[in-house]
C-alpha cells in the first residue's frame, strides 16, 4: 500500500502562482511514477502531469508552459509549481503514484483561481 499526502492548494488571483506538494509513504520503494490529475465541477477528471523515477516530466498541453513538475530531495516527493494561473485551472488536484501495477490516489487539494 502507498499513502499520498498532498498540500499547497488555496485561493489565488489570475496570474498568480501556487506550489502543490505530494509525499508518498508506505510501500513507496516500489513507486515507478508520480503525477497529478485534476477535476473541475461537472467535468471528468483529467491528467495534468507525470514523471517517472528517472525520466523527464510530461504535461497536458494547456499547462505545458506554465506548470513545472519536479522531484523533491526526499525520495518519493513531487512538487507541482503552477505559474500564471488561470480561472480554468480551478479544480481539485489529485496526486497519483503508480506502484506494483496499481495506481494510488491522494485525497485531493482544492485550487481556486479568481478572475
Amino acid at each position: 500500500q502507498v499513502q499520498l499526502v498532498e498540500s499547497g492548494g488555496g485561493l489565488v488571483q489570475a496570474g498568480g502562482s501556487l506550489r502543490l506538494s505530494c509525499a508518498a509513504s508506505g510501500s513507496s520503494s516500489s513507486i515507478s511514477a508520480m503525477g497529478w490529475y485534476r477535476q473541475s465541477p461537472g467535468k471528468q477528471r483529467e491528467w495534468v502531469a507525470s514523471i517517472t523515477q528517472t525520466g523527464p516530466a510530461h504535461y497536458k498541453d494547456s499547462v505545458q508552459a506554465r506548470f513545472t513538475l519536479s522531484r523533491g530531495n526526499a525520495k518519493n516527493t513531487v512538487y507541482l509549481q503552477m505559474n500564471n494561473l488561470k480561472p480554468e485551472d480551478t479544480a481539485v488536484y489529485y496526486c497519483i503514484a503508480d506502484a506494483d501495477e496499481r495506481r494510488y490516489w491522494g485525497q485531493g487539494t482544492q485550487v481556486t483561481v479568481s478572475s
